[in-house]
């Protein structure tokens, strides 16, 4: 197969020099030249390489089975789940060559065991909501359909790119936008009933709550010029979405209206190119585009417009509860979606240290490392009779990507013990030893022994 024409494309989409994408691919750089002249062809082994470095952007050959084959063999036996190196791609062909019906079914049993472990955190959601039959509220069906959609809108998040790089970085430049634009006035209000926002139509007199932090007010401009722009597109993506009530399409509504916000305030190429720049220093990058550091963390997790994706986070919110109020992931990561997460999880920590940021070095039970951080936020009332919101965020990004994530410089990501052993939820973690442990999980008998005590008093099989 030669496929000159779409990896020269590759590259120069991606602004890479032929040296870079060739050490990324581990081959040559007259290799690489080479295939790119055609005057080589694209072996899978190649091919494969191309998918594990570029995911999203290079796409395997559409009818070349052997590839394709190859690709969900790799995918298996790197999963780290398996205690032992993956083999290499040459390895891996052979195997397809000498027993392609074996390899079948070692890519068959390997999805099949996934798809088992997606059906077993469904369970623990349904399990932890408490609803008969998992059935679930407006706000979950719009949480989850959120998350399930990569919690990227690129229609959307275009638009809003045109409109936030017209208005610029001055701080009155949305207000001016509204009034000039549409004859909206915008009035602070700072008595005990104020709203967040409230936006009075039929006069065109959008108030917001004086006592909110700068980086608040102007988010919230943002949502009410965006619902005023971006209306259709808005509206037509959540007619879209298959969810039915009248609530869940306005929670959507918002949902989306919000999304827009953000992505008006930091703006995609800009804000890409400026996270890089920094490797992802969020307090450099709010200070950049005059957001708050809750606001930029979600931005950096949105960042996957295709040929132009960041770097992969997941990004959540954590109350003083332990409940997971924001969640999403462009990674594996996987969020208990119901109840508190593991105590073991740095935010915890956060939630109690305000403003102090934390990292760590955490690893989930299939093997999988991430470097996290953290960070404890306090939104004030405004007044001594109403208690503030304390809450944390947290980002974190797999261990492959943590050469540009500023908060690993001082982790010892080398060492096997430096990593905290996390889970999803107590309900389905496996981890039999864990001295945070809160009940058994979901479908594991225990054994007690009445003459020994332990952290946790039971085991479990």
């Amino acid at each position: 197969m030669f496929a000159g024409r779409r990896v020269r494309s590759l590259r120069t989409r991606l602004a890479l020099s032929q040296g870079t994408m060739a050490r990324r691919l581990g081959i040559s750089i007259s290799y690489l030249s080479q295939i790119e002249t055609d005057g080589r062809p694209l072996t899978p082994q190649v091919a494969l390489a191309l998918a594990a470095a570029f995911p999203g952007e290079w796409a395997l050959p559409d009818g070349d089975a052997a590839t394709q084959l190859l690709a969900g063999l790799a995918e298996a036996a790197a999963d780290p789940l398996l205690p032992d190196p993956a083999p290499s791609a040459d390895l891996l062909a052979r195997a397809i060559e000498q027993q392609p019906e074996l390899a079948r079914r070692f890519v068959t049993l390997h999805a099949a065991w996934r798809r088992a472990e997606d059906q077993l955190q469904r369970l623990d959601d349904a399990y932890g909501s408490g609803m008969a039959g998992g059935a679930r509220l407006p706000w979950d069906e719009v949480r989850d359909w959120f998350h399930a959609g990569g919690n990227y809108f690129d229609a959307l998040d275009t638009a809003a790119e045109r409109v936030g790089t017209t208005l610029g970085d001055q701080s009155g430049s949305i207000e001016e936008a509204l009034r000039r634009r549409h004859g909206v006035t915008v009035r602070l209000r700072s008595d005990e009933a104020a709203p967040v926002r409230a936006f009075d139509a039929a006069r065109g007199v959008l108030t917001i709550d004086a006592a909110l932090p700068r980086e608040s007010r102007r988010f919230q401009l943002a949502h009410q010029l965006a619902r005023l722009e971006l209306g259709d597109a808005i509206g037509s993506i959540a007619a879209g979405s298959g969810l039915g009530s009248a609530e869940t399409a306005r929670l959507i509504e918002v949902g989306l209206a919000n999304y827009a916000a953000g992505a008006m305030l930091m703006p995609y190429e800009a804000f890409r190119a400026e996270a890089l720049r920094v490797r992802h220093d969020i307090d450099r990058l709010r200070r950049r585009f005059g957001v708050s550091f809750e606001q930029a963390c979600h931005r950096l997790s949105t960042l996957q417009r295709p040929q132009a994706r960041g770097v992969p986070f997941f990004f959540a919110r954590v109350d003083m509860a332990g409940n997971i109020t924001k969640r999403h992931s462009a990674t594996s990561f996987q969020f208990a979606r119901f109840g508190g997460a593991c105590p073991l999880w740095v935010m915890h920590e956060a939630v109690a240290i305000p403003d102090r940021i934390l990292t760590q070095l955490a690893e989930v039970p299939d093997g999988v490392r991430y470097v996290v951080v953290a960070k404890g936020l306090v939104k004030e009332s405004g007044r001594f009779e109403r208690s503030p919101r304390r809450y944390a965020v947290t980002l974190g990004c797999e261990l492959g990507d943590a050469r540009d994530f500023v908060y690993a410089d001082h982790l010892d990501l080398g060492r096997a013990e430096a990593a905290t052993p996390i889970g999803v939820s107590c309900r389905i973690c496996p981890r039999e030893r864990c001295e945070q442990r809160a009940f058994p999980p979901v479908g594991r008998p225990i054994r007690v022994d009445p003459e020994r005590r332990e952290i946790v008093p039971y085991r479990f099989a």
